[in-house]
């Protein structure tokens, strides 16, 4: 698996398949590994590419330089350096907050945007989203990255059929260097392009799950400020809807991407 240098960085990456171009973006704490139930579906018709953020999976990880503008200028320049023509990107949580940045920033960049449990603000505004944001915030610098881990495995995938997953998901995220992992985390709150979503004109889809972190009427609202833009809920799922629901969010992203990915783009 091939690594590239950006912005004075190592990142890993993967690239599998021939077509349009997807890249899928990861979210907090997590790699391309997580895209796993996706790839298989994706390769036959695409090209399809993962990039591991600064600080997670087997990219660099300093102790200090994380923010999601950070993040998405190092996404800019792998797009420039590997020579991706209009990709569609694809994020999740942290992930979609990249590509919103991303996709304010330069909108003649992405052909589509596919942003998943996700948003283009994340700023308290009310005592119960300030006393959210503390908690996490409070519990991740106190506690051992161990125990965050199977928090939070337990909080994704609470039921008796997903023990496999609870398990997989522990150990990934327990492996996260916790400099890198508290510095992406308090990247996140307070940042926003909410009043810039009406640069973004390319066709976009929001998945949500039913039990996500913030409620679907959230999603709506931002939804409703996007030029062309539509929401999908998707039922019996929570945060890690790719991975908790996988072949109904396959189905979801699939019929989007063919229905906005050129049949005559050329592979790259």
């Amino acid at each position: 698996m091939p690594d590239i240098q950006l912005n004075g960085h190592r990142l890993h990456y993967t690239d599998q398949g021939q077509g349009p171009v997807v890249l899928l973006i990861h979210g907090l704490g997590s790699s391309g590994m997580d895209w796993e139930y996706q790839l298989p579906a994706l390769t036959p018709h695409y090209r399809v590419l993962t990039l591991d953020m600064l600080g997670h999976g087997q990219s660099e990880k300093p102790i200090h330089g994380y923010s999601i503008q950070a993040f998405a200028d190092d996404t800019l320049a792998f797009i420039q350096q590997m020579d991706l023509q209009q990709p569609h990107i694809v994020g999740i949580s942290m992930g979609g907050m990249i590509a919103f940045q991303l996709a304010v920033d330069h909108p003649e960049i992405p052909a589509s945007l596919t942003i998943v449990n996700s948003g283009p603000e994340v700023v308290p505004r009310s005592f119960a989203d300030y006393r959210m944001a503390g908690k996490r915030l409070f519990f991740a610098h106190v506690l051992p990255l161990k125990t965050v881990s199977r928090g939070l495995a337990r909080l994704l995938f609470p039921k008796p059929e997903q023990t496999e997953l609870r398990s997989k998901f522990e150990q990934r995220w327990q492996s996260n260097f916790r400099p890198a992992y508290l510095g992406s985390m308090r990247a996140i709150v307070g940042w926003s392009v909410r009043d810039r979503l009406a640069s973004i004109q390319c066709p976009v889809l929001v998945v949500c799950a039913d039990q996500d972190y913030t409620p679907v009427e959230q999603k709506r609202a931002y939804v409703a400020e996007l030029a062309n833009a539509q929401l999908k809920v998707v039922s019996d799922s929570r945060h890690a809807t790719p991975v908790d629901q996988p072949e109904v969010f396959n189905t979801l992203l699939l019929d989007f991407l063919g229905a906005h990915a050129a049949a005559d783009q050329p592979s790259l």
